[in-house]
């Protein structure tokens, strides 16, 4: 009896115990990380091409808010701006422009994070999935909810003349400009911002496990959206490395950081729509302080609204056809990597419409990104903008259907030809049909 009472020997097995944390706690703190490790890393960049454009410099403390309401927009939130001068004097401003540089990085890291414990997978269950997707989103929607208190300030400025800002001192009429997050709104647009990153990211990741629903489109969905990714990201590193040759050689370093930081993407994308023959229509009534490159300024700043195409840019600057010149040989090495992630014996033509689709989506992603709306405007009873300094546009906005066509052409022509040479090089790990 008193060996059943006692401890148990050594050598018999006990019970077996799991350490760590059980599995729901475990995948809230995964959703948890991937949606704060997005927020964080938009937050750094959005500072660092806010402090170079001179954000910091903003009076009141603003800075700190600034950089919130630039990541709600870069999540796709909406910030809404007002003016407020007296009585006697009107302010009217908008700024309707995405900052792809920060978006395009957390939608990086989001996505990566997220995918991460799933990488060793090769099926996994709906409902599962869906469930990640639930809790990443809900994550995500509490951070951005609590982005939405910080982004709000309001500050009074200058408008540039000393003689204007002692008449509106003296009227009354001191300008006043504040912004604000209008959180249904910035809710509402970041659940489909979210939900579009982690659909992309099962898009593009041949890794990623889908539902056995799923499996049979992935050997034509898969291919063609890594191409697209590959073609976004070798623009976004042309830019880069252009970028950094404009800090070592030109003169306005700041100017340059804040591009790189904010605006990135959207000069190489509109790069890629330029070169494949798209077009955007746009203008610049005064500066407002979103950087350009020169080139571009000296097109849009022509009387009246001009169309920003490879022919306007060449008039300026011959080396814009080079733009056409990049375009064929990134889609070209887009369209083999595609043909040599699909099944072997995949015809040509097929490949050819499922790259025409995929550019043609992409193309049209890119226009809808890229465009610009930004005005401020300041009126003294009634009379209209006070001076050059004291109002100013820029407006770009694209042309869809030429994007579209020139995705159709361009996809059709580089992913037949891309997928010739793949017939004999295959990708190491290509998928056979089943």
């Amino acid at each position: 009896m008193s060996q059943l009472r006692g401890p148990a020997s050594a050598g018999a097995p006990g019970p077996v115990r799991r350490r760590g944390a059980p599995p729901g706690v475990r995948a809230w703190a995964q959703a948890l990380g991937a949606a704060l490790a997005g927020i964080v890393t938009m937050s750094v960049v959005a500072a660092l091409g806010l402090w170079a454009a001179g954000a910091a410099d903003l009076p009141g403390g603003a800075f700190p808010s600034v950089v919130a309401a630039t990541v709600l927009v870069a999540a796709g939130g909406s910030v809404g701006l007002s003016g407020d001068v007296g009585g006697l004097a009107q302010a009217g401003a908008a700024l309707d422009v995405v900052p792809l540089s920060v978006t395009l990085a957390g939608a990086l890291v989001t996505a990566t994070l997220f995918l991460l414990p799933l990488r060793h997978r090769a099926v996994a269950g709906t409902g599962e999935l869906l469930a990640r997707v639930a809790r990443t989103a809900v994550c995500w929607l509490v951070l951005l909810l609590l982005l939405t208190l910080a982004a709000r300030h309001s500050f009074r400025i200058t408008v540039g003349n000393d003689l204007a800002d002692r008449i509106g001192a003296e009227l009354g009429a001191t300008p006043t400009v504040g912004f604000r997050a209008e959180v249904p709104a910035t809710l509402g647009a970041g659940l489909l911002w979210i939900l579009a990153v982690l659909a992309s990211a099962f898009l593009v990741s041949r890794r990623a496990p889908l539902s056995p629903g799923l499996l049979r489109f992935q050997d034509s969905v898969r291919p063609p959206a890594f191409a697209m990714l590959l073609t976004l990201l070798c623009y976004v590193v042309i830019g880069l490395v252009i970028g950094i040759v404009e800090l070592i050689t030109k003169d306005h370093p700041a100017e340059t950081f804040a591009v790189m930081f904010l605006g990135l993407p959207n000069l190489a994308w509109m790069a890629l729509g330029i070169g494949t023959g798209g077009a955007w229509v746009g203008h610049v009534d005064k500066a407002i302080g979103l950087p350009l490159p020169h080139v571009l300024d000296q097109v849009l700043r022509a009387h009246g609204k001009r169309t920003l195409d490879l022919g306007a840019l060449a008039g300026y600057d011959g080396r814009a056809w080079l733009l056409v010149a990049v375009a064929a040989v990134v889609l070209l090495v887009a369209a083999f990597t595609a043909a040599g992630r699909s099944p072997a014996r995949r015809p040509a033509w097929r490949h050819a419409v499922e790259m025409a689709v995929a550019l043609a989506v992409t193309l049209l992603a890119v226009g809808l990104l890229t465009r610009i709306s930004a005005h401020y405007g300041l009126s003294l009873m009634g009379l209209g903008d006070l001076g050059g300094d004291l109002g100013g546009e820029v407006t770009l906005e694209p042309q869809l259907l030429r994007l579209v066509g020139v995705g159709l052409a361009w996809g059709l022509v580089t992913g037949f030809l891309g997928a010739l040479p793949a017939r004999r090089v295959r990708h190491p790990g290509a998928v056979e049909n089943p």
